[in-house]
């Protein structure tokens, strides 16, 4: 399960990092990563949470294969509180990854949220269960579990690699990926300060950002 100790590593610092950007706006966490790290605007939150809907935490990634979630049980198996589960699934569309039940055991074991490019299906049930889910939309086809699945390693999901461990940041806007990279030695100051002064700009116009 490699990956899985960098994630582990990385959630005693990065609890204080995600306690400093939870305030501030996908659009500035972007800027200060020279303007890369969205997912594709696809991946969207489901429908029917509220807009102000806002996950942050820790990623534990899993791969699983076409139609196939037996990887996304691996990853609730092994997640930690806060965790977020981001799961590819290389954007298949004929059955969908996970439905209310999985996601129910999900926000059991404490897991923040899912990430994934594939489908999900009940999503009342899902909006019952509470978790905030973000996907590229709906189906009723169900999956099988057969594998094979990993968990763990790093992924593609939405044009962005993302690694257990970093953090995911995700609102009605999008997903942001900040690579663990950033938030070790000396970068998170840097990003915080990024950060903090356009977010201060924005307060002082009274208007958004975007260049």
């Amino acid at each position: 399960h490699a990956g899985t100790r960098d994630a582990q590593e990385s959630r005693g610092l990065g609890d204080v990092y995600k306690r400093q950007i939870h305030h501030i706006p996908l659009g500035f966490l972007i800027d200060a990563m020279d303007g890369r790290g969205a997912m594709e605007h696809r991946i969207r939150l489901l429908e029917g949470f509220s807009k102000e809907s806002r996950l942050l935490g820790t990623a534990l990634t899993c791969h699983c294969g076409p139609g196939d979630n037996l990887g996304l049980f691996g990853a609730v198996a092994q997640a930690q509180p806060r965790d977020v589960i981001v799961a590819a699934t290389d954007s298949f569309e004929g059955t969908c990854l996970t439905g209310d039940l999985l996601m129910g055991m999900a926000r059991n074991c404490k897991v923040a949220g899912l990430v994934t490019d594939g489908l999900v299906r009940d999503p009342e049930g899902i909006r019952q269960v509470g978790l905030p889910v973000f996907c590229r939309g709906v189906t009723p086809n169900s999956p099988v579990r057969n594998g094979p699945g990993t968990v763990g390693f790093p992924v593609v999901v939405g044009g962005v690699k993302v690694e257990s461990g970093d953090i995911i940041v995700a609102d009605s806007e999008g997903v942001v990926v900040i690579r663990l990279s950033l938030i070790h030695i000396s970068e998170p100051t840097r990003l915080l300060s990024l950060c903090d002064s356009g977010f201060g700009m924005k307060k002082k116009a009274g208007g958004g950002g975007g260049g």
